[in-house]
């Protein structure tokens, strides 16, 4: 009985004739048969980075939103500003003492998980707007923000570390292109957003041209604290309202779904040991502050409330004092997504440019833009019939907030390794000190006031941060040096990448 080579167990391989030589198995058959999975073809830090990122540009295309209309959508005493200057205070708040603790006790992804659900109350607050509403969700908010931002920053910052090790790179040059694919994808939230709001708001059909009077008022050439009430600053129905803020609660929803189940857990041995070998709880609520002895931060604090200044102009007063009052609030949303397309694009760029032109290059690109735009705000006064000037000047901000963002977060991963926690703790901190302190005088400042008080803070930006960027040309900060980057490199892939637990 004959039997067919490859059925039988010792069956002889057939050979060449004359040689003795074996048949060998041909390459590109042996491919065939097991082609590559798509998950092998990239990297599992660039997985993780994706998945972060998606996460993001699901959780901000709602608040995001919410956040660009709040100044003309509950314009009421203030309602919707002091709901913004409530969420950054909690952020401060919180800044001193929870991200440290909670990172350190709930891993990174699940600190992240915490913090979007906190965002989502925000979206339920909306729903029924008012002081009973809107300022305890606030508070939930800010509570989950800090921790939010730095799990996420420490996050992609062992990514960057972890990859730059595997691959014999420079820890910089990875960490500031994984934070340009993150603001790349996370700042198109904008473009979503806002499209949402102005699609849905666009159906409202008590839009009504705007009168030369109402026009006196728009743009710094007026105080700007008063809007004459019409149809184009007033709220939309109900209807709408209801319909968007939905839709925001469910992207919301939706970004806490893909952390939970796709995120990888990284950091979960760190954790475990952790909470087996607990620090004592002083040492860890004052792991904020112990890191102010350090000079270089307290010199980069004006570029970082800087970056709190700058956005909150854009989505609190030119949203309103020159947009809304201009053109109407269906209109916002069309603005801010030129702002969000603008950001999203050059982030990715910078992201990749930093290596080649520096980040001091980069920063002194952004200050001219924005000095240029704040001295143009001055005198320009705003009419329906100069369309296409709206969109210029959110695409400029953009651009120069993509730098704001991925290079300023890209600096403190670098200056600060091992204290990456306290570090973008104080971050979020000082970042929100400054939106705080924009929110509080936006009601009772004149718009010129607040254009000079901007370019102010943004002169003393580019006074001290070239002495910190100095020293660390002269002085190069080492990269984390510790076992657990080598550990994860250690590690066997197919081990680690599925390793989320639910």
């Amino acid at each position: 009985m004959f039997f067919e080579c490859g059925r039988k167990p010792d069956c002889p391989q057939k050979t060449h004739a004359g040689t003795g030589r074996q048949n060998m198995p041909t390459p590109h058959r042996e491919a065939e048969s097991n082609p590559t999975p798509l998950y092998a073809m990239i990297s599992r830090n660039f997985k993780n980075v994706l998945v972060v990122s998606l996460g993001f540009l699901s959780l901000f295309t709602a608040y995001g939103g919410l956040q660009s209309l709040q100044s003309s959508l509950n314009a009421e005493e203030g309602m919707g500003v002091a709901s913004l200057s409530v969420i950054y205070a909690s952020i401060i708040l919180s800044s001193m003492f929870l991200p440290p603790l909670m990172i350190k006790n709930l891993g990174c992804k699940w600190t992240i998980v915490a913090g979007m659900a906190c965002y989502v109350s925000y979206s339920f607050g909306n729903l029924y707007p008012g002081w009973y509403t809107l300022i305890p969700t606030s508070v939930i908010l800010g509570l989950g923000g800090s921790p939010l931002w730095s799990a996420k920053c420490t996050y992609l910052t062992i990514c960057g570390n972890t990859q730059a090790a595997k691959e014999s790179k420079k820890a910089p040059d990875v960490i500031n292109q994984y934070f340009g694919i993150f603001f790349f994808i996370f700042q198109s939230s904008a473009v979503w957003g806002n499209l949402m709001s102005s699609l849905i708001f666009g159906q409202d059909t008590n839009i009504t041209v705007i009168s030369d009077q109402q026009l006196q008022t728009c743009g710094a050439g007026d105080c700007g604290l008063t809007i004459t009430s019409n149809s184009t600053t007033s709220r939309p129905a109900q209807e709408l309202v209801w319909t968007l803020v939905g839709c925001y609660i469910g992207v919301g929803l939706l970004a806490m779904l893909i952390v939970a189940v796709f995120l990888d857990n990284i950091d979960h041995e760190q954790t475990s040991r952790f909470r087996g070998n607990r620090e004592p709880f002083c040492h860890t609520f004052l792991a904020t502050f112990r890191l102010l002895k350090d000079w270089r931060l307290l010199t980069l604090i004006p570029l970082t409330m800087y970056s709190g200044f700058e956005q909150s102009f854009l989505s609190g007063e030119y949203t309103k004092n020159y947009v809304t009052c201009a053109l109407g609030i269906h209109y916002v949303g069309f603005v801010m997504m030129c702002f969000g397309a603008s950001n999203s694009l050059c982030s990715f760029l910078f992201g990749r440019l930093a290596r080649y032109t520096g980040r001091g290059a980069l920063f002194l690109l952004a200050s001219l833009a924005n000095f240029s735009c704040i001295i143009a705000l001055l005198y320009w006064r705003p009419h329906p019939d100069q369309l296409g000037v709206f969109f210029v000047f959110p695409a400029l901000w953009g651009m120069a907030d993509a730098i704001w963002q991925t290079q300023t977060n890209a600096l403190y991963g670098i200056l600060f390794p091992a204290e990456k926690e306290a570090a973008f703790a104080n971050y979020r901190m000082w970042e929100s000190l400054g939106f705080v302190i924009a929110f509080a005088y936006s009601t009772f400042l004149c718009l010129e006031y607040k254009l000079y008080i901007l370019l102010a803070v943004l002169l003393l930006t580019m006074v001290t941060y070239p002495v910190v960027e100095y020293h660390e040309y002269k002085n190069p900060t080492k990269a984390e040096d510790g076992g657990d980057d080598k550990e994860a490199i250690a590690m066997d892939n197919s081990k680690v990448y599925c390793q989320t637990q639910l």
